[in-house]
C-alpha cells in the first residue's frame, strides 16, 4: 500500500488535522457503527495505489482517501461522498472497488471543520454535534477542489468525472450534480429528496431536479422508512420536467443502507445488482473506466 506524505498538522479548534486524520483516515469502522458484520466486503489493495491525502480549498487543508490502479491512466474519476459516519472503512472499501475497475476514486473527509464523527458513539450526537452544523455550500467548495485536486494529478482525468455518495451523500449528490454541470454523471443511494430548508440548507434535491443537466441514477429501498415511497415518486414526476434523462430504480424490500455490507441492513441481491447499474450508469455517460465492461458481474 503506498500513502501520500502528509503535511504537518496544525490545530483548528478543537481537532487538530493530525488527530482527525489518525481517527477518521488510519483507523477502521466509525465508533458508531460497532459492532460491524462478520461478512463485511474487504477488498484488498493488491495492484492499487491508495492512501491518505490532503486537498487544499480555500481555507485550509481536508484529509481525504484516494484510490487508483497501480499502472497505467490517466484514470476517469469518481468523487465517493461518504455517509454521516465520515471516511471510514467502508467509504475507504468502495474506492478500492472502483480503483479495481480502473477509476480514480477520492473521498473526501466533508466533516472536518465541524468535529470528528469517528469517536462518536451515538447517531443522534453526530447528527445534532456535527452534520447539522455543516452548510451545503461548504460542501460545494469542498467538492469543486477535490475536482480541482484531481486536475492537477497526473494519474486523474477529471474531464471524465462522475460522483456517488450514500444517505447523507446521495442527497449530495442530487445537490453537486446541479452545482457542476461539468460532471457526466452522478449515483446517489437512497439520498433523502426533499425535508425543511433553513440557512444551512436552502434546498433540497427535488428542489433541483428539473433543472439538472447532469444524468443522475438514484438508487432507493422501497423498505426504506426514512424515504417514503411518495417522495420518490414526486422526484421522478419532478425529473421528468427536465431533460437531464435522471432516473430512479427502487429495490422493493431493501431497506436504508442496502449497500453497507458492514451493516445489518445489507441486501446482497439489491446491493450487487445496484452496483452494476452504477457502472453501467458510469459506461452509459462517458465515465467509462478500463475493464468495467468485462467487470460488470457481482462482486
Amino acid at each position: 500500500m503506498t500513502h501520500s506524505k502528509a503535511k504537518s498538522p496544525e490545530t483548528e479548534g478543537a481537532w487538530s488535522r493530525r488527530e482527525f486524520m489518525a481517527g477518521v483516515l488510519a483507523g477502521g469502522f466509525a465508533l458508531a457503527v460497532q459492532p460491524v458484520s462478520a461478512g463485511t466486503i474487504i477488498t484488498d489493495t493488491k495492484g492499487l495505489i491508495d492512501g491518505q491525502v490532503e486537498l487544499p480549498t480555500g481555507d485550509r487543508p481536508i484529509p481525504a482517501y484516494h484510490a487508483f490502479p497501480e499502472t497505467g491512466g490517466p484514470f476517469p474519476v469518481v468523487v465517493v461522498v461518504h455517509e454521516i459516519f465520515g471516511v471510514h472503512e467502508h467509504i475507504r472499501d468502495v474506492c478500492r472497488r472502483l480503483a479495481k475497475v480502473g477509476y480514480f476514486a477520492v473521498a473526501p473527509e466533508l466533516f472536518v471543520r465541524q468535529g470528528d464523527v469517528s469517536q462518536l458513539p451515538d447517531i443522534q450526537q453526530i447528527i445534532k454535534g456535527v452534520v447539522s452544523k455543516v452548510p451545503d455550500a461548504q460542501v460545494m467548495s469542498d467538492l469543486d477542489a477535490a475536482l480541482g485536486w484531481c486536475e492537477s494529478h497526473g494519474r486523474a482525468d477529471a474531464r471524465s468525472a462522475g460522483i456517488t455518495g450514500f444517505c447523507w451523500g446521495g442527497r449530495i449528490v442530487w445537490l453537486y450534480a446541479a452545482h457542476n454541470p461539468k460532471l457526466k454523471a452522478g449515483v446517489a443511494w437512497y439520498g433523502r429528496l426533499a425535508g425543511p430548508s433553513d440557512e444551512l440548507r436552502p434546498r433540497h434535491p427535488i428542489d433541483v431536479a428539473a433543472v439538472l443537466s447532469v444524468p443522475v441514477l438514484g438508487l432507493y429501498g422501497g423498505a426504506d422508512t426514512g424515504i417514503p415511497l411518495d417522495s420518490v415518486q414526486k422526484m421522478r414526476d419532478v425529473l421528468k420536467k427536465g431533460g437531464s434523462g435522471s432516473e430512479i430504480s427502487v429495490y422493493d424490500a431493501a431497506p436504508h443502507a442496502f449497500f453497507a455490507d458492514y451493516r445489518a441492513s445489507y441486501r446482497k441481491a439489491a446491493a450487487n445488482e445496484a452496483w452494476k447499474r452504477l457502472l453501467a450508469w458510469f459506461k452509459t455517460h462517458g465515465v467509462e473506466a478500463p475493464g468495467v465492461v468485462s467487470r460488470l458481474q457481482a462482486r
